[in-house]
């Protein structure tokens, strides 16, 4: 099984560090559902203009590559658990479809995300949303408690995989499933593009084969997997290099003054490879065998 850390030279905590820190920035950034580059980004990869104008506009931050809650046939009544839940987005769709006897519940491992999710979802009127500051490989929750775990371009940015996926076979409960938007390879990345922090941060550099990705989860033990090719065009992120859409080097959206933000990074990825080429935005299914 492949362990993932395509960034030559890093340790699986020096990894985090940086992708917590590029999202952090990012979470005390001002982009929203109000900037058109974000909102095009999210409809261009599933979600409908009346979802986005249920959520908080904060809740939106232009990096989505699919949308889960369109997957996971969610039904009132379930818990749900939404993995690096970023500003909420999914959770509060989520919440709108289990209802007030379902839970929907965050996590993400960074505190700035969790903060900005909390401030968001203090703007809703729905009682059954929390959000946790953790990893995804060490979730708060108990054995066999979850119905659906959803995900929305983050399970590639986790460096240990296997555990990732151990960890959501153990909060899921029997006959409970796993649906994902994520982004996985066609193909092996050429060595620039995966020795570059930004493209892992971007989604990129951390993504693994689908074949890897199928086979993982198998090895996990879940049952009924499928990865499934959305043929959605990965260069709708360009959007995000557009004035009303692309943070200045000097702002809050920076991790610092040398370091490109999450959308520069990706914009400058778009400008210098066919991202196309080498990855696909995917629907990731799986269930735990009752």
């Amino acid at each position: 099984m492949q362990k993932n850390t395509t960034v030559p030279e890093a340790s699986d905590a020096e990894v985090k560090e940086v992708v917590r820190d590029r999202y952090a920035a990012l979470a005390r950034s001002d982009i929203s559902n109000k900037d058109p580059a974000a909102r095009q980004v999210a409809e261009a990869f599933g979600y409908s203009g009346d979802q986005l104008a249920s959520i908080p506009a904060e809740a939106n931050l232009g990096v989505s590559c699919g949308n889960p809650t369109a997957l996971a046939s969610l039904k009132a009544g379930e818990v749900v658990v939404d993995l690096g839940s970023g500003g909420g987005l999914d959770v509060f769709l989520a919440a709108q479809k289990v209802g007030p006897s379902g839970r929907a519940i965050g996590i993400d491992m960074t505190e700035d995300m969790i903060q900005r999710a909390r401030r968001n979802a203090d703007e809703t009127r729905l009682t059954n949303v929390e959000f946790h500051l953790a990893e995804i490989e060490s979730m708060p929750l108990e054995n066999d408690s979850v119905d659906c775990v959803i995900s929305n371009c983050v399970l590639n940015l986790v460096p240990d995989k296997a555990n990732a996926f151990a960890e959501i076979f153990r909060v899921l409960k029997p006959g409970g499933r796993l649906a994902v938007a994520d982004l996985a390879l066609k193909q092996k990345l050429p060595q620039e593009l995966a020795a570059d922090f930004s493209a892992y941060v971007g989604c990129v550099a951390g993504a693994i084969l689908m074949k890897d990705y199928e086979s993982s989860l198998t090895a996990a033990g879940f049952d009924a997997v499928q990865i499934i090719d959305s043929r959605q065009d990965l260069n709708a992120y360009a959007r995000l290099d557009e004035p009303s859409g692309c943070c200045e080097p000097s702002s809050c959206c920076a991790a610092s003054t040398d370091q490109p933000s999450v959308h520069e990074g990706l914009a400058a990825l778009l400008r210098t490879f066919d991202i196309n080429e080498y990855v696909a935005s995917v629907r990731v299914f799986a269930l735990k065998p009752n």
